[in-house]
């Protein structure tokens, strides 16, 4: 039934629209190297996957003098020797091309001054009304923030929209935000539905 009022579909970026675990793992491990520290572990990768960058960079460096360090090689660092390490969703533009122009098409994620690159890389720009970074909100995910400024953009109820994400912290920010969540290859998530491609959302969609 929520579907029927639906007339925003928000999703996160990182592990719904594409599959960037190398291209993080790889990014985060390069810092790291730089500075003579092991590359990435499962446990700080599962951090840094789904938070932002200040966040994971202040998570891998604790030290303060490191961490200023870190910050400065890291604005040295092209992040476009990393896209190629990841993937697109292979039904993300096809979902998008139907969703447009009956439903508003947002993103709400935890990236910062990656995300306009990587759009542009994979010929997303333009399918988007509005996009949601860190950068744009005082919290960033797990806090509601993003996703409320999408409901205030277009003047809409939480229940007029849903939010596609595949982490803990998506889970967290829709049911602060009070939007239905839709997990993406999480069944661990509690959600209003899983699905497992992106190919599904149009059937509940009925696209």
């Amino acid at each position: 039934m929520i579907m029927k009022n639906v007339k925003a579909v928000a999703f996160d970026c990182d592990g719904v629209m594409f599959d960037t675990a190398r291209a993080n793992r790889f990014y985060y491990s390069h810092i790291l190297q730089h500075f003579d520290k092991p590359a990435v572990t499962d446990e700080q990768f599962a951090f840094v996957h789904m938070h932002t960058v200040d966040e994971s960079m202040a998570y891998l460096f604790p030290e303060e003098q490191t961490l200023a360090a870190a910050y400065e090689f890291r604005k040295s660092m092209d992040y476009g020797q990393y896209l190629g390490y990841l993937t697109i969703e292979p039904h993300l533009v096809s979902l998008l091309e139907k969703l447009r122009p009956q439903f508003k098409t947002t993103i709400a994620t935890n990236r910062t001054d990656t995300i306009d690159r990587l759009l542009s890389q994979f010929g997303l720009d333009g399918y988007f009304d509005l996009v949601v970074t860190a950068s744009d909100v005082f919290q960033p995910k797990p806090h509601p923030e993003a996703l409320l400024k999408i409901l205030n953009y277009f003047n809409l109820e939480p229940y007029q929209a849903i939010y596609i994400g595949d982490s803990q912290v998506d889970e967290m920010a829709a049911r602060a935000a009070a939007i239905p969540l839709i997990a993406f290859r999480n069944r661990e998530l509690s959600a209003d539905y899983h699905i497992d491609t992106l190919k599904d959302l149009e059937v509940l969609l009925d696209l």
